[in-house]
């Protein structure tokens, strides 16, 4: 077969990935439309790989170069588009870019196989010599010398062949360290060189499992985790070096593709040191028991101190004239074969993802722009400060009034505990329940002690019949403060909760705006603060009132009394003819152990009448502890949300220790770091939009 010249090949690859970026190219064969890439690769397929008759000549030389690629003015401008979009490191925004990885053992020969191809001298000794991922691009130039640069850290280093490995070890033990540890920082070396192919590979870190000294206990934990971070996504060539003198299913890199790629349509296999092992190499390749998708290639690597230029004549030899290898089909065999196999791979894979690429980055600019535009507008003078402070109090104050006063809690659906009317019928529920069931409350205990004994210290010299107006009002005073404690408990908590409420309602609104936000829930915290103690000085004043008089004017007192009474006769006499046990009072509720009063026959009639009276007058007492008090806090959040907030904020804004309006002009750092973080994304991805699609141009317009 007769290979196609330059021409015609760069105008087959600018068509074939024309044809995917743009649905209105102008028809084509059925077949291509069908089936773009299958027909491309058949036609890339069709191309003879007998280098040794078709490679071009060297502009400098009348030697044959080592390995010449047939794509470069066409792949080149696709592969520095891509460069650019790493060096944008569009990958931080999700957007996978197509590379070739190589990946391999420890001691595999991935080294090797990277200086043929490039043609120049990398680092070699014992142990891990790649201890960050390198990334190698390859561009073939017609210069007389060599032009090598190292790019890493924003740091740009120029070297030469005799001192790029020093270059190399210098710039790795920079980044990971002068001890034999690895990192992830990548080391990017551009090599422009006459005769090279144009290509772009990453280097990774050679798989070993035992540490040595000087490398930590998880070396190969970091190195698998390195590996597989750079295989993983779809739009990755995996390039696995195998030595020839192993078995390809125990080797690690083998078990690492597979988990990422199991149908081994990604991984192409390099199988070095095929002189040192030739015996049964050819069944290995051809059998596949490893899967590998996109084939093998055997090579043999310059050995000790060959130019590569002998490298490759002697590789060439090898693979003609040895009796077990020759008989390895020849598009299977040789560095140069394998520069061309990588060249097709690399213009396929990046023609196939560059229309998803574009697609990628316009969904996640779209996405980038609307969060960006959905930030606060970044405040630039007084009046917008002023605007954005209204604005807030008033989003403020209708929140509140909603879940406060109103009842409604559309804003906050889900989140029952900002469903504030409910929760504070529940709480006031939970208070009138404790009033009525706490100690205090108890009228059956020690039935009737406290009122005979408050009726012997009331003695005094006088009819025995009339109720002494003192004992009633020692009896109240000492149930009133029995029970003292829990109003006061039941406004801590009731304020505790709407102190949470109001400072999660400032928060939710004013979290754009860090100053106001500090100063609004500041004036809150004051302001709960303040009203909480005021609610407590009311109850304070409340159970004062409740101990210093006795005074109802409500009906159901008498009639409650004179219920109580009825039982009255029948009660006395009971105890008075010595029966022990229990008696049933219905309007108690209760029945009530007598046994110890035999010896209070007396006073018995004063006690009963003194205990019925407090009984009666007890309820009205919690009824207005419970009202008087629920009362006093729907007036408190009403004035709160109406009158006293914005009062409270706007004091606080405006005073010259908070700054003034001009304070607001100062962004929170957390949004500041989120503008900041989008707007650089959205350079990003714009100024990678412009390279994929000037790219893309480029093709089309070809």
């Amino acid at each position: 077969m007769n290979y196609m010249n330059c021409s015609q090949l760069t105008h087959l690859l600018y068509f074939s990935s024309y044809f995917f970026v743009n649905s209105q190219l102008k028809k084509t064969s059925g077949q291509m439309r069908k089936y773009p890439f299958n027909w491309v690769n058949q036609k890339l397929n069709s191309f003879s790989l007998d280098t040794d008759h078709h490679q071009p000549q060297s502009s400098n030389s009348d030697t044959v170069p080592p390995i010449v690629s047939f794509y470069n003015e066409t792949i080149r401008p696709i592969l520095d588009a891509v460069e650019n979009l790493r060096r944008l490191n569009i990958t931080k925004e999700g957007i996978q870019l197509p590379s070739i990885v190589v990946v391999g053992d420890q001691s595999s020969g991935k080294s090797s196989v990277l200086e043929s191809l490039a043609g120049i001298r990398l680092p070699r000794g014992q142990g891990i010599c790649t201890r960050v991922p390198l990334i190698m691009r390859l561009q073939s130039h017609s210069v007389p010398e060599t032009e090598l640069v190292l790019e890493y850290n924003n740091i740009t280093v120029l070297t030469d062949e005799e001192h790029v490995t020093d270059a190399i070890n210098t710039a790795t033990e920079e980044l990971a360290g002068k001890s034999k540890g690895i990192c992830n920082s990548p080391l990017t070396l551009v090599v422009k060189k006459d005769g090279v192919p144009d290509l772009t590979m990453v280097d990774l870190p050679g798989i070993t499992r035992v540490p040595v000294h000087g490398q930590p206990e998880d070396i190969y934990d970091q190195i698998k985790d390195i590996i597989m971070e750079y295989i993983k996504p779809e739009e990755t060539i995996i390039l696995n070096v195998l030595s020839a003198t192993v078995d390809f299913p125990t080797c690690e890199s083998i078990r690492m593709s597979q988990s990422v790629d199991r149908t081994g349509l990604r991984t192409l296999a390099v199988v070095t040191k095929a002189d040192k092992a030739p015996e049964g190499l050819k069944e290995k390749v051809t059998a596949d028991d490893v899967n590998i998708g996109l084939g093998y290639i055997c090579v043999r690597n310059r050995i000790n101190d060959e130019s590569y230029e002998d490298a490759r004549k002697e590789e060439a030899m090898l693979f003609q004239n040895h009796p077990l290898l020759s008989k390895i089909d020849k598009s299977m065999v040789g560095v140069p074969v394998l520069a061309q196999r990588l060249v097709r791979l690399q213009a396929s894979i990046i023609s196939k993802t560059l229309p998803e690429m574009l697609r990628k980055i316009n969904e996640k600019l779209n996405s980038q722009l609307s969060e960006l535009e959905s930030l606060p507008k970044n405040l630039t003078c007084a009046a917008d400060a002023m605007a954005a402070f209204m604005h807030i109090i008033g989003l403020v104050k209708e929140s509140l009034k909603k879940i406060l006063i109103r009842g409604e809690f559309d804003e906050y659906p889900e989140d029952k505990s900002m469903h504030c009317t409910a929760r504070l019928v529940e709480k006031l529920n939970e208070y009138s329940k404790d009033l009525h069931e706490c100690p205090g409350s108890n009228h059956t205990e020690n039935f009737l002690m406290d009122e005979i004994m408050l009726l012997e210290e009331a003695k005094g010299i006088g009819l025995p019949n009339f109720m002494p107006r003192t004992a009633f009002l020692a009896l109240l005073k000492r149930k009133v403060g029995a029970i003292s404690s829990r109003p006061i408990q039941f406004i801590d908590d009731v304020w505790d909760y709407l102190g949470k409420v109001v400072i999660g309602v400032i928060n939710r609104h004013s979290e754009h705006y860090y100053q106001l936000q500090r100063c609004t829930c500041r004036a809150g915290e004051n302001l709960i603060f303040r009203m909480r103690e005021n609610s407590k000085k009311h109850v304070k004043e409340a159970i004062e009132m409740e101990k210093l008089t006795d005074y109802t004017c409500r009906p159901e007192y008498m009639t409650e009394y004179y219920n109580l009474m009825a039982y009255q006769a029948h009660f006395v006499a009971t105890v008075s003819e010595g029966i022990y046990g229990a008696i049933n009072i219905s309007c108690v509720g209760e029945k009530i152990q007598i046994r110890h009063l035999g010896e209070y026959i007396q006073v018995l009639d004063q006690a009963y009448d003194l205990k019925m009276r407090m009984v009666s007058y007890w309820k009205i007492v919690l009824r207005r502890l419970i009202d008087t008090i629920a009362l006093h806090l729907q007036f408190s959040i009403n004035n709160l949300v109406n009158n006293e907030l914005e009062k409270e904020i706007t004091a606080c804004f405006t005073s010259p220790s908070f700054g003034g309006i001009e304070s607001l002009l100062e962004e929170s750092p957390s949004m500041a770091a989120k503008r900041a973080m989008l707007s650089r994304s959205v350079e990003v991805l714009k100024e990678s939009k412009e390279v994929v699609s000037n790219i893309m141009d480029g093709i089309s317009s070809d």
